[in-house]
């Protein structure tokens, strides 16, 4: 067929022609290292907005790698040009999405969209013919940071079955990251899945480990983009990754078994293997999207069975590190999809904004409804607490640690305006009532600003009713005063950074915070600059409302940084006349990531004249 007459690819190579035809990918010619410069030559692509790439000559590989295919919103639409519209119908089916399947002439477009969907099993216990067997060292082992443990697959399909009820339509179709060398893996042999047991995959491993069995799995990676979108997607209950991935692909996902093992026939490369109980190595460190490693920790070991690569198969990876990366474009694609999801699953709750600066998981912004208010004589947050509560106990949106709330009242609120919508809430909070805690709970996995693994605390800071300060517009006085502290920065109205002395421990800081609090309320609390952010670096923090978001968000653990002036507790309730949020780095959280200044070095060959990257316009690059 013609590529892009009809836009439902069959593979991966068939995207890469469509968009290349359309000048949305570009293809790189030289050699490139998969030790740091391939990430690093993707990361300068994407922040400059870039087309997808091609990288046609991986060192130590035969196999090409394409990155960035869904590096920005308007990209990934064009590629799901054909199926977009009708795939949004279906989900937006939300209370019964099969409803399409069982009444496919109420729901005519719908129906056959989701009948052409149903996963097509092949016949035979055998894999497509022309199938190659290979081994984990052919393939382009690409390692992304200089601290990581290894090479890593970012784009992986994982696939497994529930042990008690087998087969496709009970499977389990997640993007967790594979760790395929370094450490103590054997190469060829054994390869690390970092995944927890509340996951998909994880219930699955438990089931299996109950009856004494391995569990089998399948990692596949490449085929149609559809089928990497689906691993990723938040599904409806009653909703399979597979059909997903045959709704947005425009193709019935095709498959087959062999040893035992579930076979994507339109996957670029298969790996398949087995997890056993209680075997685990250690996997990481790996450069994750809060922008710090996630450290070395045990994860289940894979064993590897076998390996397989398609004709003309291509790699696909993506690079993960402080946001915006192309897991950013990732949500807005999925958030795109799913439309208003979250009104159908917290009712009262009109939107909630997992900020992406402050790597997704550590804050969010919500605004949800404020109605039981007018039987009282103080407006003050009372159905915004409720709603808080729900969201905190909502998948991925529990392992948030900071939720600014708020209502609409008089006038419309854009939590997307980050810097708006926290002076709004700061403008309206009362510090001795809108606080309030959760301690001793859970937040990310791979947030080492807590107590320890998964362990941390939560804030809630909402707000609702008529004004109640004027935010200051330049730095208090006080603050360019007080012994210690130093180079004193507005960050915006209401929100100043200032520098302290480096962190060494809780008990220190507990002093030193006490002293600074009481200098300022012996010079009198100033109510306009209801926030101020102790860092190492206020320049640095003050600089960007991205800098300030990510630094302060993901430095700090809620009950352990966050103090007051003048602060007090009543009826176990604490508040305060300011607060102050200790985001200084410590000594036990995760390093940040710094790319390697030789690579930036090298790398630079790919973009001077002549290069394969030579007509882009990259921050940074030696041709203007």
């Amino acid at each position: 067929m013609e590529i892009g007459a009809n836009t439902l690819y069959r593979n991966l190579e068939e995207c890469i022609i469509d968009l290349e035809k359309h000048g949305h990918l570009i293809r790189i010619k030289e050699e490139v290292d998969p030790y740091l410069e391939m990430a690093a030559i993707h990361m300068k692509v994407y922040e400059a907005d870039g087309p997808a790439l091609l990288f046609e000559n991986v060192k130590g590989s035969k196999f090409p790698a394409v990155s960035n295919l869904f590096g920005n919103i308007e990209r990934s639409k064009f590629i799901f040009r054909k199926t977009w519209d009708r795939t949004q119908s279906v989900i937006a089916l939300r209370d019964d999405p099969m409803k399409a399947l069982k009444q496919p002439f109420k729901h005519m477009d719908n129906g056959f969209a989701a009948l052409n969907a149903l996963p097509l099993k092949k016949r035979g216990n055998r894999i497509p013919s022309d199938f190659q067997e290979i081994q984990i060292s052919d393939l382009p082992l690409i390692q992304h940071w200089p601290m990581d443990g290894g090479a890593f697959i970012t784009l992986p399909q994982v696939y497994s079955e529930d042990p008690e009820k087998p087969g496709i339509m009970n499977s389990n179709l997640g993007m967790y990251r594979i760790q395929l060398s370094g450490n103590e893996y054997e190469m060829n042999k054994e390869i690390g899945l970092h995944y927890q047991i509340h996951r998909g995959i994880g219930v699955h491993q438990d089931k299996a480990n109950k009856q004494g069995i391995p569990l089998k799995v399948s990692c596949f990676v490449g085929g149609p983009p559809a089928h990497t979108l689906s691993a990723i997607m938040p599904l409806p209950e009653g909703l399979s990754e597979v059909i997903f991935a045959g709704l947005l692909s425009g193709r019935r996902y095709r498959y087959s078994y062999l040893d035992g093992f579930c076979i994507s026939n339109d996957a670029d490369f298969v790996i398949t293997g087995e997890i056993h109980q209680g075997e685990t190595k250690p996997e990481g460190p790996f450069g994750d999207h809060l922008g710090y490693y996630s450290l070395t920790h045990p994860f289940p070991v894979m064993k590897v069975h076998k390996v397989y690569a398609k004709p003309n198969a291509i790699w696909p990876f993506t690079v993960v590190g402080r946001p915006p990366q192309e897991d950013t474009s990732f949500g807005e694609l999925i958030h795109e999809l799913t439309g208003d999801a979250i009104k159908q699953e917290i009712p009262g709750v009109k939107e909630v904004h997992a900020v992406d600066a402050a790597g997704v998981h550590p804050l969010l912004f919500a605004i949800g409804s404020e109605r039981y208010t007018p039987y009282q004589q103080v407006k003050q947050p009372t159905e915004l607490l409720t709603l808080a509560n729900r969201i905190l106990g909502t998948g991925q949106l529990s392992l948030a640690k900071y939720l600014f709330i708020t209502a609409e009242e008089n006038q419309p609120i854009d939590s997307h305006k980050e810097a708006d919508f926290i002076m709004y809430i700061l403008e309206r909070m009362d510090l001795r009532r809108d606080i309030h805690f959760y301690t001793n709970t859970t937040i990310d996995t791979l947030d080492y600003s807590g107590t320890g693994l998964n362990s941390g605390s939560k804030v809630v800071l909402a707000a609702y009713g008529d004004k109640k300060r004027e935010l200051c517009k330049e730095v208090p006085s006080v603050l360019n005063e007080i012994r210690g502290f130093e180079n004193a920065r507005l960050i915006m109205p209401g929100v100043v950074a200032i520098q302290g002395s480096t962190f060494t421990d809780y008990a220190h800081a507990k002093l030193e915070l006490q002293g600074f609090c009481e200098a300022i309320a012996d010079k009198g609390a100033n109510p306009s600059c209801p926030l101020i952010i102790l860092c190492d670096d206020s320049s640095f923090l003050s600089s960007t409302i991205n800098n300030f978001l990510w630094a302060t968000f993901t430095r700090s653990n809620p009950s352990h940084d966050i103090y007051g002036v003048n602060s007090s507790y009543e009826n176990k309730h604490w508040g305060c006349d300011q607060m102050i949020i200790d985001a200084r780095i410590k000594p036990h959280q995760a390093p940040p990531l710094i790319p390697d200044p030789i690579v930036e070095k090298n790398i630079e060959r790919l973009f001077v004249k002549g290069g394969s990257l030579s007509g882009l316009k990259i921050k940074g690059s030696l041709e203007g």
